[in-house]
């Protein structure tokens, strides 16, 4: 058995350590019953209870949600075009999102596939210094993709 400040008790049984508690007006806690003997100890348990929960809040709030941001071109993209969606994915790479860049085929533009890789491969150049390539462009049925990840700041 463990009192509220810490120290050991020794082995009392659980009626002795039942009327400790309830003289220092607190809670019997189990807190390892499978050892031999069980290891008890005497603690406020709503306290403990409301403690938990703030760490637990504090661990959530400090938790960073990743989103995944998607931008379309086309394997014949414009240069105004594709400076545009340039623009919006180092937006979205410099608040924190992932972003995956896809190429969609249409009708007999599947047969150059080369077009649409060199068109991503531009895009990740053109953004290297604020993003790491995640996947490397890599086709997924008429569609081609890659995705960024912003670096880490040292």
């Amino acid at each position: 058995m463990i009192s509220q400040t810490g120290e050991q008790l020794g082995v009392k049984s659980t009626r002795d350590a039942l009327a400790i508690a309830e003289d220092a007006n607190l809670d019997v806690v189990l807190v390892s019953p499978n050892a031999k003997p069980p290891v008890a100890r005497i603690m406020d348990y709503g306290k403990f209870r409301f403690e938990l929960q703030k760490k637990e809040r504090d661990a959530r709030k400090k938790q960073k949600t990743v989103t995944i941001k998607e931008i379309r071109l086309s394997p014949t993209i414009d240069e105004a075009d594709f400076n545009t969606r340039l623009k919006n994915a180092t937006k979205f790479l410099e608040k924190g999102d992932k972003v995956k860049v896809s190429v969609r085929f249409r009708g007999r533009a599947i047969t150059h596939k080369d077009l649409g890789r060199k068109v991503l491969e531009q895009m990740a150049d053109a953004v290297k210094e604020i993003a790491a390539v995640e996947t490397h462009p890599k086709m997924d049925g008429r569609s081609m993709f890659l995705m960024l990840a912003p670096r880490a700041e040292k």
